[in-house]
Parts: structure tokens; C-alpha cells; sequence
């Protein structure tokens, strides 16, 4: 989870309509509140590469497999051809989605994570995949050639907030504010701030910029504002299942891309949160925020940041029970596209996207989702400044 709270509109009801039913509970304390109300509405809307690390165990401990993960039996059907810019081949296969529970396990965390259980198998088909997440240059590209505007540039709509100030109606982005002092880990809203004029341009705020950060992930992106890139790219946002099977890189069960050990002989693999969350981020492994795409190896499939740096967009609707239907055969486990609608029993009535691969903000001490097999979701106009997107290519026809 990307810790915001997060809806989306629902495919069997129209977007606005759905926005009138739950904005109408926080209109009045926009009315009233001010800045702070805007606040709530925000959270609710919410160089050179190293060397890919080797498929197979590295070294470290077994893959554990007495959660239910069987060995991943990739696709003999080869890449179709040399790979598309920037992107890998992901052969495809069948291999165990989910992951166990990480509670007592090393930089596990506290959740329990049952969302992603119970570990079961799936089977996906061979597709291309970028080897980073989409980055500001990349973005850049795409709004200099269509003119696109995205979500967080565009006011709120006064229906959408009757009543509310028309000077509270101010186009921004959520932005992680540490508070000065440690905190109960309890209220997210002790450290997010909406930003208005924070953007993907301005990702901490009007006054900040993108400039000489062409290869850092974009963030502040919608999930239709992910989609609408990748559309225009000729992509799509991976679906959930298979996300998770590039980014496990061939890897049966471990819990981290590179194995599970967390920092094998004492080695950064990601960018995560060091410290005291969220007053204190050391940036013992070399970034105090968002890091360049690629600064940390590649797993076995050439992939970067599947772990950590900033969340990840995919194509599935947020159920908690989305595994027990798959294993009890009412949804299908070939080629899943997840469920047909959205709900989370947290916040009945706003439907929510699948995240993946956890964000610079992520700890041991308050969410360890840069566990491989864990489950984060967002809603669909929801921005912030660690929440980006990966897109994948599917095989032409004549592949």
C-alpha cells in the first residue's frame, strides 16, 4: 500500500458519479477546513547500469518454499526478436505469486500481508517489459509530442466539491513532509502534505523542479495518466501477475529480486527508507529520496527498482481476496487479469489499482513492501512523489 488513501472510478459506473458519492463526505470540511481539508481530498485522490545479477539462487539462503512455492518453469519459446529500446523479454511461464508471512523475518516488517495469500500458481505468456520505470525524459517526450495535461495540473472541479472556496480549488500533489519530531506511525497525515503546484514537473512543489533529473522516475502520475503514456508509447501497465513474474527474474520465492538476503555481503540493492520513519532517512544506501532509474543492480531478467525507489501502476482492479477466488477456480489463473471491479473492505465504495514494488519510503519499522509478492493499491486520479509506473509491449501477431 503507498499509504495514501485511494479510490478509483469504478468500470461499471460513470467516474463522476462515483466521485460525487465519496468526495461528498470531505466537501463540508473542505468548506470549513481550508488547506487542510485540501489536504484530505489530495490524500484521497490520491548513469551507468550495473550488471544484472545472475538467475537461480545467489548464493545466500534457499528460496523458502514451505509457504507453498513451487520452482518457476519458464517458457521455452524464445525472445521474437532483438528487444524494443529500453525494454526485456520476459519469457513467460508458470511460477508461485503471493508471498508468506513475512512478520519475524529479517527487515520483514509488521503487516501480515494476507492479501497476498494464499501462494499459488499462475501462468503468463512471453511480453516485452521496460527495464526501468518511466522516467522524467521519457515522460517529457510523450506531453512536448500530445500536449497532455496531467491529473495533479488540473483544479479540482467546483461540482465535484460543492460549496467548497473557489481558492481552495487549486491544482497540486500529495508530497512526503517529515514532520520534526517522531510520531505515532498510526496517521499517515503526519507526514503528506498537499502541495498545490506539485507536479511532475515540480515534484516537491511550484518552487522545485525537474531540471537536470532526466533520468529519475516520473512521478505524480495518475494511473490514467500512466495509461495514457503508454497508450501513446504503443504499451500497456502490466497486469499484477505479470509484474511480479519479471520482477522475481526467474527467482522461485524469494523475498527480495536478488535473492533473501537483504543486503548481501553488505550491499545496497535498493533504495529504501534508513533510519527513524519517517523523522530520519539516513540514505545509507546512497539517496535520501527517489533515486536515479538504475543505480542498483538488475535482477535476473535486466530489470532495475522492482524493489523500492518509487511504486508501480498495474493494470488489475484492488481485491484482498483476489487469491482465494483464483485458487478456488472463480477467477482464472491463466494470463490473470485480476478481478472485474474493486473492493477494499479499509474503504468500501472506492474502488482501487494494484501498486507494486514498494518506494524509497518503505521500512521494516511501518511498510516492507519491497517484498517481492506483496500488494500496494491506489486510485486512479491519485499522484504523489513516489508512486511512478513501468510499461510492457505485447508480441505482434506475426511473433
Amino acid at each position: 500500500m503507498n499509504h495514501l488513501r485511494n479510490n478509483a472510478a469504478s468500470p461499471s459506473a460513470p467516474s463522476h458519479a462515483l466521485a460525487g458519492r465519496w468526495l461528498g463526505s470531505t466537501a463540508g470540511l473542505i468548506s470549513a477546513g481550508g488547506l487542510a481539508a485540501v489536504l484530505l481530498w489530495g490524500l484521497a485522490r490520491l548513469a551507468v547500469s550495473p550488471p544484472p545479477l545472475p538467475r537461480g539462487n545467489t548464493g545466500d539462503s534457499p528460496a523458502p518454499t514451505a509457504a507453498g512455492f513451487r520452482p518457476t518453469v519458464e517458457s521455452a519459446k524464445p525472445a521474437p526478436g532483438p528487444p524494443p529500446r529500453g525494454m526485456a523479454w520476459i519469457p513467460g511461464g508458470r511460477f508461485s505469486l503471493g508471498c508468506r508471512d513475512p512478520r519475524g523475518l529479517p527487515y520483514g516488517g509488521k503487516q501480515p500481508m494476507t492479501d497476498a495469500r494464499p501462494v499459488h500458481e499462475v501462468t503468463v505468456g512471453g511480453f516485452w517489459i521496460d527495464t526501468t520505470e518511466v522516467t522524467n525524459r521519457q515522460f517529457a517526450a510523450f506531453v512536448e509530442a500530445t500536449g497532455y495535461v496531467t491529473v495533479a495540473e488540473k483544479p479540482p472541479r467546483p461540482e465535484d466539491f460543492p460549496g467548497a472556496p473557489p481558492e481552495n480549488l487549486v491544482a497540486g500533489s500529495i508530497v512526503f513532509s517529515p514532520p520534526a519530531a517522531p510520531v505515532p506511525l498510526g496517521n499517515h497525515l503526519q507526514w503528506w502534505r498537499y502541495v498545490p503546484g506539485a507536479d511532475w514537473r515540480h515534484p516537491l512543489g511550484p518552487d522545485s523542479s525537474i531540471a537536470g533529473h532526466d533520468d529519475f522516475p516520473v512521478v505524480h502520475v495518475s494511473y490514467e495518466d500512466a495509461e495514457a503514456y503508454a497508450s501513446w508509447a504503443g504499451k500497456r501497465l502490466p497486469t499484477e501477475a505479470e509484474w511480479e513474474f519479471a520482477a522475481r527474474g526467474g527467482l522461485a520465492g524469494s523475498l527480495y529480486p536478488w535473492g533473501n538476503e537483504f543486503r548481501p555481503e553488505g550491499r545496497w540493492m535498493a533504495n529504501t527508507w534508513q533510519g527513524r520513519f519517517p523523522v530520519e532517512n539516513t540514505a545509507a544506501d546512497g539517496f535520501a529520496g527517489i533515486a536515479p532509474v538504475a543505480r542498483y543492480p538488475a535482477n535476473g531478467y535486466g530489470l532495475f527498482d522492482v524493489s523500492g525507489n518509487v511504486w508501480e501502476w498495474c493494470a488489475d482492479w484492488y481485491r484482498p481476496d483476489t487469491y482465494t477466488e483464483q485458487v478456488a477456480g472463480r477467477l482464472p489463473v491463466a494470463d490473470p487479469a485480476g478481478p472485474a471491479e474493486s473492493f477494499d473492505p479499509q474503504e468500501p465504495g472506492i474502488a482501487k489499482r494494484i501498486q507494486r514494488g514498494g518506494s524509497f519510503l518503505c521500512s521494516e519499522q511501518y511498510c516492507a513492501r519491497y517484498i517481492i509478492g506483496t500488494r500496494g493499491k491506489g486510485e486512479v486520479t491519485s499522484g504523489c512523489n513516489h508512486l511512478g509506473f513501468r510499461c510492457v509491449r505485447d508480441l505482434e501477431p506475426s511473433d
